[in-house]
């Protein structure tokens, strides 16, 4: 049986006038309520457009929601910075059957300013031996064009998506990246409970913990920083307030910046830095720890 839509009144439920239709199988005809519009801080999820090598490494969490039907709601800015803004960023699909809620999960949106919004100290420092492929890029950068400050921002989330990409892959902690769309990176949001519910873990600069916890947290950050002189990566900017305290445990965060030991002229004195703010805080606490024992030890793993 053939069928001439060409009359149908699309400003009414198109998917009632079809079904209604005897000739028709309703089991072929699309669901066009999940094209409706959102509302105004929303959008339709971005996972399915992004490249597959810009979405987080398998095997993946179990609250990854990576469904097409799920909707991107903005909850709030979670904290501005040098050279990104974190906001809160509710993924979820619509609840199903009668008492089967939908998928839902809370994650960290960072979004990177252009060249002309920041305040990344010393970036070339970081940058040296970073290579971009496309000539015609280098000289938009060179220019500080608004194409060549948008280049530069993607560059820095990218640099910070392949950091938690590895340290994610080398069994460090690191909060799991869920994907990379241009200059917005989405990552797991590191928590606490309290009595207000969940919230966000605190910084390691904000907490103050019994002597015994202040030593495993300084063990945890001396092995992290170890790995990653194993691999030839200096995380460049480490220090009390990019490392979160979720109880016992210590998630590192903020990687744009992580660069090579080796390969980049400025790798050890990045290191040496690295040591130096973590052990002055440690010191500060009564911890008696000392930065140019800890920078050489991590040489010896590095070399």
């Amino acid at each position: 049986m053939s069928h001439d839509f060409t009359s149908l009144d699309l400003t009414t439920d198109v998917t009632t006038d079809l079904t209604a239709d005897p000739g028709i199988d309703p089991a072929f005809v699309f669901d066009f309520q999940q094209y409706d519009e959102v509302g105004d801080g929303q959008r339709w999820s971005t996972w399915l457009s992004v490249e597959p090598l810009c979405r987080g490494p398998e095997p993946r969490p179990a609250w990854v929601v990576t469904s097409q039907a799920a909707v991107d709601t903005d909850l709030g800015v979670l904290k501005t910075g040098k050279e990104a803004d974190a906001y809160l960023l509710e993924r979820a699909v619509p609840d199903g059957d009668p008492g089967v809620p939908g998928e839902s999960v809370v994650m960290v949106a960072k979004r990177y300013r252009g060249e002309d919004h920041r305040d990344f100290h010393r970036s070339s420092a970081y940058t040296a031996g970073r290579k971009v492929r496309n000539t015609r890029d280098n000289r938009a950068m060179a220019k500080k064009s608004a194409h060549g400050r948008a280049v530069a921002a993607g560059q820095w989330a990218w640099a910070e998506w392949q950091a938690l990409v590895r340290c994610h892959e080398l069994g460090l902690a690191v909060p799991y990246p869920v994907q990379l769309d241009g200059t917005e990176l989405l990552m797991e949001w590191i928590t606490v409970e309290d009595d207000d519910g969940t919230a966000t873990a605190p910084r390691l600069a904000q907490v103050r913990p019994e002597p015994d916890l202040l030593a495993s947290y300084f063990d945890q950050l001396r092995d992290f920083l170890a790995e990653l002189a194993r691999h030839g990566m200096v995380h460049g900017d480490l220090s009390p307030y990019n490392v979160l305290a979720a109880g016992e445990r210590l998630v590192v965060i903020d990687l744009p910046q992580t660069l090579d030991l080796v390969g980049n002229p400025s790798g050890p004195d990045f290191l040496l830095r690295d040591c130096t703010n973590v052990c002055t805080w440690f010191r500060a606490r009564g911890l008696e720890v000392d930065e140019h024992a800890l920078f050489a030890d991590l040489l010896t793993h590095a070399f």
